[in-house]
């Protein structure tokens, strides 16, 4: 991925839907993953801002990467509505330059499967987080067994394809802590029944510090 805007008609219609339609289940763990933040925030992949409405409101600025451009225009009307400043880029989070003040948190919602190098990409949010600063995130993560088999055929066929280059069979929590990230208080989640034929119903989500 470049610096530039992504040009996908095909994902962003799709997002779009899928937004519109979160379940509950997933609504309630966006609504944790963002419970007690304070400060500056970055967040990495904002789609349309389904985040925005949540974040709290010791919160004093969330800067929303977005690159594809047709969510990053709904991104900009939710961040309108916000409880909190928000502005929307539309950089990708490889091409984006935090210059100046560390952050407080960065905070990532289902964007770790969709860019090219997850471990450079979480090396880059940890240097953008002062001492002590938070990663909380929500990413869908690697099954064992059946879903596991599944997720590996579905990740080398048309899968990524369909979904912004989102693959479903990574080890999102061994990359967070490899890039030198300490994990606290993580856990693993089912959005959907765990029979469900599909690659993505668990989903992992935890606070990782930037050590001091």
């Amino acid at each position: 991925m470049s610096s530039s805007t992504v040009d996908n008609p095909f994902f962003a219609r799709v997002w779009t839907v899928m937004a519109r339609h979160e379940p509950e289940s997933l609504k309630r763990l966006r609504q944790e993953n963002l419970a007690g933040l304070s400060g500056r925030v970055l967040e990495v992949g904002a789609g349309t801002g389904t985040n925005f409405e949540f974040y709290p409101d010791t919160v004093t600025e969330v800067v929303a990467v977005e690159p594809e451009h047709r969510l990053a225009l709904l991104a900009q009307k939710a961040a309108a509505a916000a409880p909190v400043p928000v502005t929307v880029s539309t950089d990708t989070v490889e091409g984006y330059s935090a210059a100046g003040t560390p952050f407080d948190a960065v905070v990532c919602s289902l964007v770790l499967c969709s860019v090219d190098q997850p471990d450079d990409v979480v090396r880059q949010l940890l240097s953008v987080l002062k001492a002590g600063g938070e990663l909380r995130y929500l990413e869908h993560v690697a099954s064992s067994g059946g879903r596991a088999r599944l997720q590996k055929f579905a990740d080398a066929t048309i899968w990524p394809r369909l979904a912004g280059n989102c693959h479903t069979h990574r080890h999102t929590e061994e990359t967070i802590v490899d890039a030198g990230f300490k994990v606290s208080g993580a856990r693993r989640e089912w959005t959907l029944p765990a029979w469900a034929p599909v690659p993505v119903a668990e989903f992992a989500i935890g606070r990782a510090v930037k050590p001091a």
